[in-house]
């Protein structure tokens, strides 16, 4: 059984600790050489077989007019505000010197030139889209190749050039571009290093033990450490998205630190019955490595689902994150169990200062508290015992109040809108957002969005005058480019520009009134054809596509999950339950999420500047990661509850003793991945804001009004129910490899109370 396998392994690793460390040390060594050497950098795709921007962007690229390839564009205004580039020459030179040099970078393909577009006369200035109306403020747009040909040494030297010219020029000098979304460092070394301090505080003061505290985070550095590594390598393969990273250190740090959690409260409880060190950590791996193994690939089936979208970027970041979680799952059953064997005894005594904190001799702030260690690192938890004995003498009002409460946070859910967060909601400080600025004053917000129209006539000469005619006219567009026709294919694109900023809705619907009923009423019944690209055309369609996606998605994960539980307690009801209220958790940090981010409430709190649209491919994310997540307590607490089930028989007792023994650990791993998520949750990208809020809030609540709250109201109402299993239900499952019966009366030679079956 898995059970046995896992006491094997995590005995052998505990006997033998440095041949463990050494060989994840070599492992961790080997994969950052690997990662320097075959890595690859982060690319967004964001598109997907099928959708009509991915027919635009083909045709695009048949016709070879380079617009398929990345682009960035250079704002620039006069310091002087007294000054206009009509009738400052100063000004007017500086744009020409500016436009020249730009043009010399490597790899660059090509250049708008706006001082041109000057000496052509404003009219044509303004419709080219290169200079402001008023003249104070112009655009050089810098074409680029595909970005399979550039690397971030290419974004470096825009910013450098920027940063020279700004000190030599008489302007002010902004940039943007799918050049800075590509090649930017993504957020987070600032927020995995808040999130692992904040951990070791909430570690210590569980455990009152530095060498305690120390563990799970070494053991989670290590795993980053091989997971974001080995992501690196899949870089150097195939497109990683780069929310990815983020993403697997966000996910990884949380689930690692829980784990080992997990794993070494376990250890300290069979140390302070007075077992040897590598038994107890043996011991430790075999009971509480069980339902981290079972977490663990919950999690990772879960993010796989996300290959049921069909959009290839998402599929590929659900690997990259598994490949993380993995390392986690794997690094939890052998090098932790090394690190508590070659600790010893010692992680059974808590420090003096801890003991101090926990009697209240810390000077004059007072007693924190008057329990003491009635063990080597036992606590008494009384008062959980008290709370959850409370809570199932009453479980009504507990039950229907806290439902009652996350259906109410699940409400602003209705007005979920997807979409895309523009760089007008990066903060000030990004010179992404000033260029961003600059460009809505100069020319209107939907200048920061253009559309690319890719058309193929198919031999019908009128039909570019037709569409061209057609599109401006348009309310939701502002202008329309000169139309770029490829001699070679005949392909035409068209640049055009919404009224409206990139994550405004009415730009979404702007785009599906151009595929519904400009470009078919334009082109007629003949064999030509258009598609609508671009940016914001993308993010649309991916939105809509996981939209339809996500609830066949969330059926297979719930019938999945459901089934997994089955088998892991036996019984129907359990699984049932926890399904359900799974689901009320995650529902609640989706209207988080809407209340914050688009309504504003609280937003300044993470430092968000405007209102935005929650990322598209978000929330199909979030519930993967979520379900999987909420399956770690579930399992955690459940097996305790079916441990004190299986050896008492009586429902009540199991419940109070579960939920009470299990509460500790809980609060401290909730807080603990609460700290890490929330730390990401101040990052400057909004996807990064989105996914750590969205994650802390959900982790929260799961932890305390699901755990602490409904878990026993609900298991109290049912009674004995909650382990029915129909016989012949029963004679079908499989027994084994999951773990379905008492590890410790296994080891010990306990024999369990009989559970009755249903016949």
């Amino acid at each position: 059984m898995l059970s046995k396998a896992l006491l094997r392994l995590g005995a052998s690793a505990a006997r033998r600790p440095w041949r463990v460390i050494a060989a994840w040390l070599v492992a961790a060594t080997l994969a950052v050489l690997a990662a320097v050497a075959f890595g690859g950098r982060t690319a967004d795709s964001m598109t997907a077989p099928g959708l009509d921007s991915q027919r635009a962007a083909e045709l695009i690229e048949r016709a070879g007019t380079g617009q398929e390839g990345m682009t960035a564009q250079v704002v620039v205004t006069p310091l002087d505000v007294g000054a206009t580039f009509f009738d400052h020459g100063s000004a007017r030179t500086a744009l020409t010197r500016l436009q020249t040099e730009v043009k010399r970078l490597p790899h660059v393909l090509g250049t708008s030139d706006p001082a041109g577009a000057l000496d052509a006369g404003g009219a044509t200035a303004v419709r080219g889209g290169l200079v402001s109306a008023d003249g104070r403020i112009a655009v050089v747009r810098v074409q680029y190749p595909d970005q399979s040909r550039l690397s971030a040494e290419d974004l470096d030297a825009l910013v450098e050039l920027g940063d020279r010219l700004r000190a030599e020029l008489p302007l002010r000098v902004e940039m943007d571009g799918s050049l800075f979304y590509a090649f930017s460092d993504p957020d987070g070394g600032v927020s995995e290093l808040i999130g692992l301090l904040a951990a070791a505080a909430i570690l210590f003061l569980a455990f009152g033990s530095l060498v305690a505290a120390a563990l799970p985070i070494g053991m989670a550095v290590f795993g980053l450490t091989v997971g974001v590594a080995t992501m690196t390598v899949l870089a150097g393969v195939t497109d990683v998205p780069a929310f990815a990273p983020v993403l697997g250190s966000m996910v990884g740090l949380g689930v690692g630190i829980d784990y080992a959690l997990f794993v070494l409260a376990r250890h300290r409880e069979y140390l302070a019955r007075g077992l040897d060190p590598h038994e107890a950590a043996g011991r430790a791996v075999a009971t509480a490595g069980r339902p981290v193994v079972f977490a663990g690939g919950t999690v990772v089936v879960s993010i796989l689902g996300l290959a049921v979208a069909n959009v290839p970027f998402m599929t590929v970041g659900g690997i990259a994150v598994s490949i993380v979680v993995l390392t986690m799952v794997l690094a939890s059953v052998t090098l932790l169990p090394a690190f508590l064997g070659a600790a010893g005894p010692r992680l059974g005594r808590a420090g003096r200062i801890a003991r101090a904190l926990r009697e209240g001799r810390l000077g004059r702030f007072g007693r924190f508290g008057r329990r003491r260690d009635t063990e080597a690192g036992a606590v008494p938890a009384a008062g959980w015992r008290r709370w959850i004995g409370h809570v199932s003498r009453h479980p009504v009002p507990y039950a229907v109040g806290a439902a009652g409460l996350l259906l109410t946070a699940t409400l602003p859910v209705l007005g979920l809108r997807v979409g895309l967060p523009d760089d007008g909601s990066l903060p000030q400080s990004r010179t992404e957002r000033r260029a961003y600025d600059l460009v809505a004053e100069g020319f209107g917000p939907g200048t920061n969005g253009p559309l690319v129209i890719a058309a193929d006539p198919a031999g019908d000469p009128g039909v570019l005058d037709r569409l061209v005619g057609a599109v401006a006219a348009d309310p939701g567009i502002a202008s329309v480019a000169p139309t770029h026709v490829d001699r070679a294919t005949g392909i035409a694109t068209l640049v055009v520009f919404p009224t409206t900023s990139p994550q405004d809705k009415a730009t979404a619907e702007t785009i599906a009134r151009l595929r519904t009923d400009v470009l078919p009423t334009a082109i007629g019944d003949g064999p030509a054809r258009a598609h609508v690209g671009g940016a914001a055309a993308s993010l649309s369609d991916v939105g809509g596509r996981t939209s339809q996606r996500l609830p066949g998605f969330v059926a297979a994960v719930l019938a999945l999950s459901f089934l997994l539980l089955m088998l892991v307690f036996r019984s129907v009801v359990v699984p049932l339950k926890a399904v359900l209220l799974n689901l009320l958790s995650i529902g609640a940090a989706y209207g988080v999420m809407v209340a914050v981010f688009q309504w504003g409430w609280g937003g300044a709190l993470i430092g968000l500047e405007a209102t935005v649209p929650v990322v598209s491919f978000i929330p199909m994310f979030l519930f993967a990661i979520l379900f999987g997540l909420s399956m770690d307590y579930e399992v955690f607490l459940l097996s305790r509850v079916r441990e004190e089930y299986v050896r008492t028989g009586d429902n009540a007792t199991a419940i109070v003793e579960g939920v009470s023994g299990t509460a500790r650990i809980i609060t401290s791993a909730a807080l603990i991945m609460v700290a890490v998520f929330l730390s990401f949750a101040v990052a400057e990208d909004p996807s990064a804001k989105m996914f750590g809020l969205g994650l802390a809030t959900a982790i929260f609540i799961d932890a305390t009004v699901v755990r602490m709250v409904l878990v026993p109201a609900t298991m109290t109402l049912l009674g004995p129910a909650n382990w029915w299993l129909p016989g012949w239900l029963d004679r079908m499952l499989p027994r084994g490899p999951v773990g379905t019966d008492d590890t410790d009366a296994e080891s010990t030679g306990e024999t369990p109370h009989p559970r009755p079956v249903a016949r």
